[in-house]
């Protein structure tokens, strides 16, 4: 696709790290973290539920799913609740991203990472996708010039110890099958990773990373190699770095650009069935890490066409981005769509007897109103802070009048 027709590219992660400082700094002030025992202030409001009614359980017989909720662990909790809304459907792919602001994260900060370990080790079965940047200052808007040497640098070596550090984390960390998402949409123009400026560093540099994560003792890494559909700023298999360091092939694949039908994003060049056959020639399984609704609104007949697609296609995993524009859950924008993938997925899970079937509606809890103390304003410090607080801190203004 053409390059302008890109969508605009969400900064999911760039302000981890001066959240980190602002909390060391309110820590030593008249503030305090609002946890157990204490008044919370408010979260942001749960997803709304779609009113449509209960649809019957499918068959067991699509691929493994989940759907990118948050980063954080708001992103976790999240997983329970769309699986509730889906009937009791087993979400077995959690999906989250690494920051791209600079190396100390792409690294794995600690204590990023932990409750998404927690919750893929609670069982065998689950599947944690992980979004990795190939550079720091990945949405800065770099230059092409500058691009360029940069990957020649990392093709040469230079940022190898990083990649050693995150690939020893994570086996720490006990996850050490994680799915490697590398340098995802390679092919735009978005992020500093990308292919175009020289594509024969960037395959070197992506296999350097490889085979540096893959040295380390313990570690059983998958490696998908993501393009996005279409041509974009370079045909996506001038970037592919080979079948030795590629374990699957996967696909970001969103409803655009405006007017184009279901059967020409199949049809494009470098789209749908184009990555299909390529990786069949090339002996690799597929997926789908990004994929929903957005230049052509609410529009049911994509969500079909896409569900339907994988499951005759049966990539290893699908992750649907769900917020709005694209989503059908935590974005009350796309009723149609939403019904559609509420109904197609409901009570689905990986084979097994047959389940019985629910007697009733089974919609999210919403959670208790919080309480807020008088005088006090919640700060939002994102949720990797609050994580580890406990909670959010909430600054009390009568601190003063209290001590005296």
């Amino acid at each position: 696709m053409a390059p302008q027709q890109r969508r605009t590219r969400r900064g999911r992660l760039a302000f981890v790290a001066a959240t980190v400082a602002a909390t060391a700094v309110l820590a030593s002030g008249p503030g305090f973290a609002a946890g157990a025992g204490a008044a919370r202030a408010a979260d942001p409001p749960a997803p709304t539920t779609p009113a449509v009614p209960e649809p019957d359980r499918p068959k067991a017989d699509g691929p493994a799913f989940g759907a990118y909720l948050d980063y954080g662990a708001r992103g976790v909790a999240r997983i329970a609740e769309l699986s509730q809304w889906l009937g009791g459907a087993e979400l077995r792919v959690g999906h989250t991203y690494l920051p791209g602001d600079r190396w100390s994260n792409i690294e794995g900060a600690p204590g990023f990472l932990d409750v998404w370990a927690d919750w893929r080790t609670e069982k065998a079965d689950r599947m944690l996708v992980l979004n990795v940047p190939m550079m720091e200052r990945n949405e800065e808007n770099v230059s092409d010039a500058q691009v360029r040497m940069l990957l020649r640098r990392g093709a040469a070596g230079e940022f190898d110890h990083h990649f050693r550090a995150l690939a020893e984390r994570l086996v720490e960390l006990k996850v050490p099958d994680t799915v490697i998402v590398l340098g995802w949409e390679m092919n735009g123009i978005t992020y500093t990773h990308r292919c175009g400026p020289d594509p024969d560093s960037w395959k070197k540099y992506w296999n350097r990373i490889v085979t540096t994560m893959r040295a380390v003792p313990g570690q059983k890494f998958t490696f998908d190699f993501t393009p996005t559909r279409g041509r974009d700023a370079v045909p996506w298999t001038q970037c592919y770095p080979g079948d030795d360091t590629v374990d699957i092939i996967g696909m970001d694949s969103y409803d655009q650009p405006t007017g184009l039908s279901f059967d020409e994003q199949i049809k494009e060049p470098y789209g749908l069935q184009e990555h299909v056959d390529f990786a069949k020639a090339h002996g690799k399984p597929i997926s789908y890490p990004e994929w929903g609704l957005f230049r052509n609104g609410d529009n049911p007949e994509y969500m079909r066409r896409m569900l339907a697609w994988m499951d005759e296609h049966k990539p290893v995993y699908n992750t649907l981005t769900d917020y709005c524009p694209h989503g059908v859950w935590q974005c009350g924008n796309n009723p149609k769509a939403s019904e559609v993938y509420r109904s197609v997925l409901f009570g689905r899970t990986d084979p097994a007897p047959e389940p019985t079937k629910p007697t009733g509606p089974t919609t999210p809890t919403d959670p208790p109103t919080p309480v807020t103390p008088p005088a006090c304003s919640p700060l939002d410090l994102g949720d990797w802070v609050e994580y580890w607080l406990g909670g959010k801190l909430c600054l009390r203004f009568d601190w003063f009048s209290r001590n005296r």
